[in-house]
């Protein structure tokens, strides 16, 4: 048999899964169930079997007793069980119809609640993938809405701050003190007057007027939330800076209006191709005010303890109105030429005036840093090289292009430098002067490339114009072309050692050490200072001096070849001795020789500048010694008239040419001097000598010897040679 509470049991459980294992295991337990009532049926049942005649007995017991009248009740007793036997069976046979209905009608529920339970899950898993996709598509949503919000109530701090300064400033009576004082000052007599009123109110103006300042600067100093907006975008990098004091702002505020009224919307004093007038005007202002400024207002600030600048901030205010003012003109003019250099002429003059005039300073924000912003600084790279080439062309293309301007004044034209350098030169210092106040390296060191790609255009040019000159190596322009070379290499050598390039070699470093341009090499080189920024230039502008300097020395050269002809040919075997001459004379062929000699050097020293024509004799004598060496006296031989003519005619004739020059030119024919020491020797030395050098060997060079009779340069196998060229010996054999 089931009990009623058992078929609840099996029912509450098959209706109540939560999920679809928890159903599955909800049908197994069910069917287990079922099986354990059957059996606990089953076992109850034989245990009742086992127990009925003890139930029996003990129920005669109990109603019959020992009373044996009470059998008489044995008959309804019957009739009563008889009739609960049948009630009972009746019972079980309904129970026993109506259990499998339930629990068929139980499962059929508990299906029908799987079911339902799936549908549910399903919806479940559809329903929280969309809120998870929700969530993640609207979290950006929700962090801009977070961070607006506390904008808002940032915003919101600041209105309610703003309304309470708004609030003192209508109580306050600044500006009426400030009126009082005839501020702001427009006229610069205005400004010299104020300070010196003879008022008697004065004092008490004054002492209001610091009340009041020291008030508003305490304001002032509690407050994060009068940080002015960023007026300019981020793309010209200002720096930053906190905004102005609000006393100096309350007394900039009359000034701005004034700035705004004339240099915007369309006064006739708003005119796009005249920035001086606003620039000239603000500058004015702050030149205007500076006195007034350091003698009431800086004292305030002094004595409140603040580290801030009257003057500077003062300053620093008028100036936002110049960079917002250049931020909005500037895109309508950047591709017309003519005005956008106008304008950065203007800047930078105002700049040069504010900073050295008025000490603004340079980590301040200024006009360099709206011009360094990219689209305007490359277009300004661009105009500059355009007008630098425009520049150029003039210059060369001019008739003094190759004159020196300072060719009448001696110690003013050592270099010699013709007017198309020295303006060049000009240019580029121009060009430095403009850069230099720039923000940022990497913005010095475009227009740093900028300067070598003009001097490498400019020496371009000087190889083309020389190239016409060729031919006529010797000639002033060949000369100017050649004294134009050195000049600039000499000059850019200068520069290499001036701080300002130097500070922008360590940033070149800086930038090729991150980039990998360079070799480990360059780069020590560059850090040990051992090169500089100029270095290519340098080397390129010494090898086109070098060439030029080559084909001068070769010219001259070949002339003095051709004079020399004569003196080659000279019968230096026959001469006369010394002691058969009254006085020594010049050799008459080598008469052509020195006159060509000093002709050239008289014009050279003339037309090209000290150091190039140091370079150019130095080059000129190592050839000629060796020529004259070679060619004339190792091709002759030498009586001993013809050694002592020799000597006469190098070192009282040839060598005295150069001792304008030098002290002791004979150093430079090394070669030509020890020759005629050899071939003048007398013959006693002569002889002495030779049996030294025959006996000589590797191991014991005769060194000694030769440098006791004062042989140098010459080899101990030219010396021999030299010996054998004398004819002049006794008759021993020898």
């Amino acid at each position: 048999m089931l009990p009623a509470g058992e078929i609840g049991k099996v029912r509450a459980a098959s209706c109540c899964p939560e999920s679809g294992d928890e159903m599955k295991n909800t049908e197994e337990k069910s069917d287990m169930n079922i099986a354990a009532l059957v059996g606990r049926e089953q076992l109850m049942q034989d245990r009742d079997d086992d127990q009925l005649p003890l139930n029996v007995s003990a129920f005669i017991e109990k109603e019959v007793g020992n009373d044996l009248k009470s059998l008489k009740k044995l008959g309804k007793l019957i009739e009563q069980m008889t009739e609960n036997k049948m009630k009972l069976e009746e019972q079980v046979l309904t129970i026993s119809s109506e259990i499998p209905k339930r629990i068929q009608s139980a499962l059929k529920d508990a299906e029908e609640s799987q079911q339902v339970l799936n549908q549910f899950l399903e919806q479940e898993t559809s329903l929280f993938s969309s809120i998870t996709s929700h969530l993640l598509t609207a979290q950006p949503w929700m962090d801009d809405l977070g961070a607006m919000i506390n904008q808002i109530e940032e915003i919101e701090q600041h209105l309610t701050y703003l309304k309470w300064v708004s609030q003192i400033e209508e109580l306050s009576d600044f500006e009426e003190i400030l009126a009082q004082l005839h501020w702001p000052f427009i006229t610069h007599t205005q400004s010299q007057t104020v300070g010196i009123s003879r008022s008697a109110s004065a004092p008490e103006v004054y002492a209001t007027l610091e009340t009041l300042f020291c008030q508003l600067l305490k304001l002032q100093a509690s407050d994060e939330l009068l940080t002015e907006p960023k007026q300019l975008p981020e793309k010209y990098s200002l720096p930053a800076c906190p905004s102005v004091i609000l006393p100096i702002q309350i007394m900039l505020t009359p000034l701005q209006k004034r700035f705004k009224y004339h240099f915007r919307g369309n006064r006739q004093t708003n005119v796009i191709s005249k920035p001086e007038w606003y620039l000239a005007q603000v500058l004015m202002w702050i030149g205007n005010h500076a006195h007034f400024l350091d003698e009431k207002i800086q004292p305030i600030l002094e004595k409140a303890d603040s580290a801030v600048n009257a003057r500077l901030e003062f300053s620093r205010g008028l100036m936002m109105l110049i960079l917002e003012k250049l931020a909005s003109d500037i895109p309508c003019l950047l591709y017309d030429d003519n005005l956008f250099c106008h304008l950065v002429d203007e800047v930078l003059l105002f700049e040069r005036e504010l900073h050295s005039v008025h000490g603004y300073p340079s980590t301040f924000a200024s006009c360099m840093h709206i011009l360094s912003e990219e689209t305007c600084f490359q277009r300004w790279l661009t105009v500059e090289r355009k007008f630098a080439l425009q520049k150029m062309d003039s210059m060369l293309s001019s008739e003094a292009a190759w004159v020196s301007q300072y060719k009448d004044i001696t110690d003013v034209d050592e270099m010699k430098v013709p007017n198309c350098a020295e303006v060049f030169m000009t240019l580029l210092l121009v060009i430095t002067d403009r850069y230099k106040n720039l923000p940022t390296a990497p913005r010095k060191l475009q227009f740093l490339e900028l300067q070598k790609d003009l001097v490498d255009d400019f020496r371009i040019r000087l190889t083309q114009v020389m190239k016409e000159e060729t031919r006529a190596s010797l000639d002033f322009r060949y000369c100017a072309i050649l004294n134009a070379v050195n000049y600039i290499s000499t000059v850019l050598a200068d520069w290499a050692d001036n701080v300002f390039f130097l500070q922008l070699q360590q940033a070149a470093l800086e930038v090729f050490a991150e980039n990998n341009v360079l070799s480990k090499l360059q780069l020590g080189q560059l850090a040990s200072m051992e090169s500089s920024v100029f270095d290519d230039m340098i080397n390129l502008l010494e090898r086109l001096k070098l060439d030029m300097l080559t084909r001068q020395v070769d010219h001259v050269f070949r002339e003095v070849k051709d004079a020399a002809k004569l003196y080659k040919k000279e019968r230096w075997l026959s001469l006369p001795s010394q002691s058969e001459q009254a006085v020594m004379s010049l050799s008459s062929s080598a008469c052509p020789l020195l006159l060509t000699l000093r002709d050239r050097l008289l014009q050279l020293e003339q037309q090209l500048c000290f150091s190039l024509f140091r370079i150019f004799w130095q080059m000129l004598v190592e050839k000629l010694d060796v020529y004259i060496y070679q060619e004339i006296i190792l091709a002759n031989h030498f009586n001993e008239g013809g050694a002592a003519q020799l000597q006469f005619d190098m070192t009282r004739n040839l060598f005295p040419l150069f001792s304008h020059y030098c002290k002791r030119p004979e150093n430079y024919f090394k070669h030509v001097k020890e020759a005629c020491i050899v071939l003048n020797l007398n013959t006693g030395s002569a002889l002495l000598l030779k049996d030294v050098l025959q006996s000589a060997s590797e191991h014991l060079p005769a060194t000694a010897a030769l440098n006791e009779v004062g042989i140098y340069k010459l080899a101990q196998q030219d010396v021999e040679i030299l010996l054998n060229l004398r004819t002049n010996w006794p008759n021993t054999g020898k």
